[in-house]
């Protein structure tokens, strides 16, 4: 295993800091059999519950879709039905409190084609069935950039046509959410669809989009002042929260990946910082949320360290701020029922 796996990770070991702080991780998947992003093919109950069982105060999760166990047939928009059925399962099990504390997928997040317009409404109300007391929304990543290097989600400009604002508008009528994942560069677009459907809660997922490999390799001084001025466009849309995570993902531009050792709490809050620190500034910490983006950023540390650089980052916020940082944001935007 060239990197990410549990031997990897076990290199780096850390005593838990501040571990009363109770804890939401907004942001994980399920899969199983996954053919690819070696090398966790298997991301299952057990997996996470050893992952947030290691000492920090993770009182619930929120599963966010991953295209896995759809349902072989019937018609293609009907088919992300399938994950939730799964997901609804491992929740249920998580909430007998075998696997431990946490209730993992307290909030089940979907997918739907936002694109079907008002013809979307036969599906949330297909998957809202399928999970009746955890599912809140749905994610549609519509991530397009013009270089063949960046993996594209939607065609370009979706986010302004009629039938996803129409889509967009039956979400919000249902009470639903939408998880969105962009490319940087279109934060701009972002801004303009969240003041088109303010009664629409929106989550931007992943510091929204920030990408320095590829064609915005060794471009700093380019990319991070674009990246800012669409950050502070979208923070003026007070329907969108942030999520503060999936800096452990190759796109980013770090190397910890790459290391022979992992890197620890210390250097990756120091690393994380300018990022994270301006994210907070626009947005303010009642709509930003630290997510731990498992087990895709376990590739480059274990959810152990990540929480415990998330506190040390945070460590110069008031103790509200950092309730809201690590909990409070988190349980509001999904509706989640607390877990004392």
């Amino acid at each position: 295993m060239p990197y990410g796996g549990n031997d990897w990770l076990a290199l780096t070991q850390e005593a838990t800091f501040e571990p009363e702080i109770p804890i939401c991780d907004p942001h994980h998947h399920f899969w199983d059999f996954r053919s690819e992003r070696i090398p966790y093919q298997r991301y299952l109950l057990h997996e996470l519950a050893a992952d947030v069982n290691y000492g920090h105060n993770v009182r619930s999760t929120v599963f966010i879709e991953a295209r896995s166990m759809y349902r072989p047939d019937g018609p293609v928009e009907l088919r992300p039905v399938g994950e939730v059925e799964f997901v609804q399962g491992l929740a249920a099990a998580a909430a007998t409190g075998l696997y431990g504390p946490c209730r993992a997928a307290s909030a089940i997040i979907s997918h739907a084609d936002v694109k079907l317009g008002d013809r979307v409404e036969p599906v949330l109300e297909a998957l809202r069935a399928a999970s009746p007391n955890r599912f809140r929304g749905i994610r549609h990543t519509v991530t397009w950039d013009p270089s063949p290097e960046i993996e594209n989600r939607e065609k370009e400009g979706v986010l302004t046509t009629a039938d996803y604002r129409a889509g967009a508008q039956a979400l919000a009528r249902m009470g639903l959410s939408l998880d969105i994942g962009v490319c940087f560069p279109q934060l701009p677009e972002l801004a303009a669809f969240a003041q088109a459907v303010p009664d629409l809660t929106i989550i931007l997922n992943h510091l929204g989009g920030l990408t320095r490999v590829g064609p915005y390799a060794n471009r700093d001084d380019e990319v991070l002042p674009a990246w800012r001025g669409g950050i502070a466009e979208v923070a003026k849309c007070p329907n969108v929260n942030i999520k503060l995570g999936g800096i452990g993902m190759p796109r980013l531009g770090f190397d910890w990946h790459t290391r022979a050792r992992p890197i620890g709490s210390e250097e990756l809050a120091t690393s994380m910082a300018p990022i994270m620190s301006y994210c907070i500034e626009q947005f303010g910490p009642n709509r930003c949320m630290f997510e731990s983006n498992f087990p895709v950023d376990k590739v480059s540390f274990s959810h152990h360290v990540l929480f415990n650089g998330f506190k040390r980052f945070s460590k110069s916020y008031s103790s509200s701020e950092r309730a809201a940082l690590f909990h409070d944001t988190a349980v509001r935007a999904y509706r989640i029922e607390d877990v004392g």
